[in-house]
Parts: C-alpha cells; sequence; structure tokens
C-alpha cells in the first residue's frame, strides 16, 4: 500500500480492525513478535475502488469461495503536508505511520 500511496501521490488511511486475520495467524504472529501486516502473505491482494463501486466488487469477491472473508479496510485520501503516506487507526482510536517493510520477517517458501 505504501507503493501505491507513492505512485498515486495519495494517503492510504487502513482500519486496522477491519482488516481480515484470522486468529490462528494473530496468534503465532503475536507469540512470534511478528508484525501481521509484514509478514509474508501469498494469495491475498488489495483491491481500490470507487466509494460507488465497493458493494459490487465486495459481492463480486464473496461469490467466490476464496473471497468470502472480504472487507472494505480502509479509505483513499488527498495527500498530507508531508506527502503520500500510509496509516493505521489503531483499535483504540489512535493513527499511526504504517512505513514500508523493511528486511523480511520470514522467508518466503515458494
Amino acid at each position: 500500500m505504501n507503493e501505491l500511496a507513492e505512485a498515486a501521490n495519495v494517503r492510504i488511511r487502513i482500519d486496522e480492525a477491519s482488516v481480515p486475520v484470522r486468529p490462528a495467524v494473530a496468534g503465532a504472529c503475536d507469540a512470534l513478535g511478528l508484525d501481521v501486516l509484514n509478514v509474508a502473505n501469498e494469495g491475498k491482494f488489495v483491491v481500490v475502488a470507487r466509494p460507488q463501486e465497493c458493494a459490487a466488487a465486495l459481492a463480486a469477491m464473496r461469490h467466490h469461495p476464496l473471497g468470502r472473508e472480504a472487507a472494505v479496510i480502509g479509505e483513499v485520501l488527498p495527500p498530507a503536508e508531508v506527502g503520500p503516506r500510509v496509516t493505521l487507526r489503531t483499535p483504540i482510536g489512535g493513527e499511526r505511520v504504517l512505513e514500508m517493510p523493511y528486511g523480511e520477517d520470514l522467508p518466503r517458501i515458494c
């Protein structure tokens, strides 16, 4: 999402509570000290759609068995004074910058 924000010169705000994460994945990341948003996760993707197209996009994705957990997780906003960036709204109402991941938490197995 950082690459998207940079390329489009926008700000992306993600609502952390809206990101679908299975309890087992959250628990494993917590136990290992990993950030669930930075761990390799093949098979997932982000769709950017106009607000008026969200319902149709979600319906199409949820129609497929692999898309049943599709969710709106955030919004695209004009860039802040500091430029394009991705922020994460936490469940307690705070907001933090979601930096571009560096290094690898876990090796990718392909």
